[in-house]
């Protein structure tokens, strides 16, 4: 599915950016989905937002339980002081997480792509195992900031395996939140280790590497349709959208079942669920 150019630029970068992987009719379809999971929604259930800041203070029952079902959860500023929502409820969730590749036939349909399989292959997953699958929409004017970090902190393996597909389903630019990353940060160590023990989570810092800046980070702008793949120790950001136009994206979080996969390792799966491939 890659040429040696890629694959080389992928090793180099630990990115690399697949324009037009997926058409018009597939995002549509999983646009549709997505909006009708969030108008099902009873926010009386659970006001619970996703944040990146001080993950294991904010990190709750609702979150934890998450790892192998499909909930929705808020923006951070998407209540006001009352404790009711600012906006909408349509425009008031960050995500859908964390197991729909799984457990929603259209969301089964986008992720189980032999395309997207051979990618894997060709990215080194010798045995592609999808452990996790979130629906980000990057509301307009509230869209979160997402904190500089790296997927092999939520996802380690022995070696390092973690690998992260992600799909843009509207444009992403500089203005609404897109991508930043650091090409080739991916050969620094793992700065942080996000351990789940039962209903407890602890994040156990590692490395004291400093997180990139202006003079190393680049933005990944990107059209609808386009698969962007980075490896589970690159560095990436991505800056809260002020603009009036959202940003949604669908990822994939894929480890290889040839490596050790971690026991504290907050999402976990035995033979009642056994985890899967792309195919």
């Amino acid at each position: 599915m890659l040429t040696t150019a890629q694959q080389e630029q992928y090793q180099r970068d630990g990115y690399i950016i697949l324009p037009g992987f997926k058409g018009a009719d597939e995002i549509a379809a999983l646009r549709a989905r997505a909006e009708q999971i969030v108008n099902e929604f009873d926010p009386s259930l659970s006001q619970s937002i996703f944040t990146t800041r001080d993950q294991a203070k904010n990190t709750n029952d609702y979150f934890l339980s998450s790892d192998n079902t499909i909930r929705c959860f808020f923006e951070e500023e998407a209540f006001g002081p009352d404790g009711q929502l600012k906006q909408a409820k349509s425009l008031s969730i960050n995500k859908i997480g964390h197991a729909m590749h799984d457990l929603d036939p259209v969301f089964r349909s986008f992720s189980s792509d032999p395309k997207l399989a051979e990618v894997a292959r060709d990215l080194g997953l010798a045995e592609a195992q999808v452990w996790q699958s979130m629906y980000i929409f990057k509301q307009p004017g509230i869209g979160g900031e997402v904190r500089w970090h790296q997927d092999a902190t939520y996802f380690e393996t022995t070696p390092i395996s973690v690998t992260t597909f992600w799909f843009a389903l509207e444009d992403a630019t500089l203005e609404n939140g897109c991508l930043w990353a650091e090409p080739g940060g991916h050969r620094g160590p793992l700065r942080e280790r996000f351990i789940r023990n039962g209903d407890q989570v602890r994040v156990e810092k590692l490395d004291a590497t400093p997180w990139p800046d202006d003079s190393t980070a680049v933005p990944l702008e990107v059209k609808a349709g386009a698969l962007v793949c980075f490896h589970g120790l690159l560095p990436h950001y991505s800056a809260p959208n002020r603009s009036p136009i959202s940003r949604h994206a669908y990822t994939l979080h894929a480890t290889d079942g040839q490596t050790e996969y971690a026991k504290h390792n907050w999402i976990q799966r035995d033979a009642s669920f056994p985890v899967r491939g792309f195919v």
